[in-house]
């Protein structure tokens, strides 16, 4: 008699969780070979997975320059796990699919419906399909005008090669630049403070790939159905306002500061704080130093890192929708209302207590980090703080810590970005046990609150 063998099933979360995980290892393998250091010196594995982690999941911190310190075949390989990563490695295992002509199966159904943070498989593929045609025009539209730019300065071979894949990078919102090799290691963005083309290209690429792509799908149907969904209206108000109010905040804040805006132009100074707007929404590139912000922009900018971009985008942290469920909670409590009414529809139960259950998770995660770094970073705790929010938000933004974080620090730094980009509900799913239905519930008991 043959022994019975139970066949394991994953869910969803675990396979996406088991899925990114081995697309990270399988970087941090390759970014440590020779071949793929400037030099022939093998970079260390755990800065190799560090820099593996940040790339798959479109962070952006590093320990090393990107420029400088990778060949071409790093750079590359760096620019490959950024595409992978920003569009899910679901999304790309079903362009394959199309490729090939190959039937998308139920259980991948589900996946994808999971990894695009849907409610239903209805139109799952469709959306697919346009996630990937968008993504590639976008791209290709800004890498033509990135190559443009960037050839006058640079040269034609090096200018299109730069356009290219800054135009990836910017538009996953990943934050990795090549600049050490122009300007020095860790500028950044920062030569190009003045610069308009790059200004509006880069912000245009970090604001679309931080909108989701349920809600670039919406938009770009409206001129047939004339009429936006719920989800779309919430995340269009919501990334307007919080960028608007951050260029107004970080305007205000550094105006006199010369090490920032102090010394640009009145063109400059607007450029920069809406630049600085934008990039904490999980893009990781700066046109400032950012160590040099007054104290109160730099806590700012953490507030909008742990806000973060939109479901279903290349971003992370708590999501614009959550936001917005909790500001309209605070509202109703305040007016004395029993729902949260959102341009004329009312939230279900089930949705703010998501809402509140994600937001609990993260702040807890983020402060318990923060606390662990604190005794083992020998760094002020504002920029422990900074540090921890970019890496759960999938920022990429630093005060300079990165590069001196210890290796405990560097394996917290590696699961809070994991987290991130997952999502702490999807992580707490696929660790968790299976949960079944209760057949019963207790009696409904009362506390003070307040």
């Amino acid at each position: 008699m043959k022994p019975v063998t139970k066949k394991i099933q994953l869910t969803p979360p675990q396979i996406l969780v088991i899925g990114f995980a081995l697309i990270i290892l399988a970087g941090a393998m390759l970014l440590s070979l020779p071949v793929a250091s400037a030099t022939g010196k093998p970079l260390r594995f755990l800065d190799a997975l560090f820099t593996a982690t940040s790339a798959t999941c479109v962070t952006g911190l590093v320990v090393v320059d990107t420029g400088t310190f990778f060949s071409k075949f790093g750079q590359i390989v760096i620019i490959l796990l950024i595409q992978v990563g920003g569009l899910g490695f679901m999304t790309m295992a079903t362009l394959f699919a199309f490729a090939l002509k190959k039937r998308i199966s139920l259980k991948e159904r589900l996946i994808l419906q999971e990894a695009m943070n849907q409610g239903s498989m209805e139109g799952i593929v469709r959306l697919i399909r346009r996630v990937i045609r968008y993504s590639l025009t976008i791209e290709l539209a800004a890498a033509v005008i990135f190559s443009i730019r960037w050839s006058l300065e640079l040269g034609p071979a090096k200018g299109i090669y730069f356009g290219f894949w800054h135009a990836i990078s910017f538009f996953n919102n990943a934050g990795f630049d090549l600049f050490g090799s122009v300007y020095g290691p860790f500028t950044s963005l920062t030569s190009y403070v003045n610069d308009p083309v790059v200004n509006i290209v880069s912000m245009g690429l970090i604001i679309l790939g931080g909108l989701g792509f349920v809600v670039m799908s919406d938009v770009m149907d409206y001129r047939n159905h004339r009429r936006l969904s719920l989800h779309s209206k919430v995340v269009l108000s919501a990334t307007g306002l919080l960028i608007l109010i951050g260029a107004l905040v970080i305007f205000i804040f550094e105006f006199t500061n010369a090490k920032t805006l102090g010394s640009l132009t009145w063109g400059g100074k607007i450029w920069a704080a809406f630049f600085q707007s934008v990039t904490p929404r999980t893009a990781g590139a700066n046109t400032v130093d950012l160590g040099s912000l007054r104290q109160a922009t730099q806590f700012f900018m953490i507030i909008l890192m742990f806000i973060g971009a939109s479901p279903g985008s290349t971003g992370g942290g708590i999501k614009t929708t959550t936001f917005t469920t909790l500001i309209g909670a605070m509202i109703a409590m305040v007016r004395g209302k029993e729902d949260i009414v959102l341009f004329h529809y009312r939230l279900g139960k089930d949705r703010i207590l998501k809402a509140i259950t994600l937001t609990m998770i993260a702040l807890f995660m983020v402060i318990f980090v923060a606390m662990i770094l604190s005794t083992t970073e020998n760094h002020p705790f504002l920029m422990i703080l900074f540090e921890v929010t970019s890496a759960f938000g999938t920022v990429g933004l630093t005060m300079g810590m990165t590069t001196d974080l210890t290796d405990v620090g560097k394996i917290l730094i590696c699961l809070m970005m994991f987290a991130g980009r997952l999502g702490p509900l999807t992580l707490a799913y696929a660790l968790g046990p299976k949960t079944e239905k209760e057949l019963y519930r207790y009696p409904e008991g009362k506390i003070t609150i307040g």
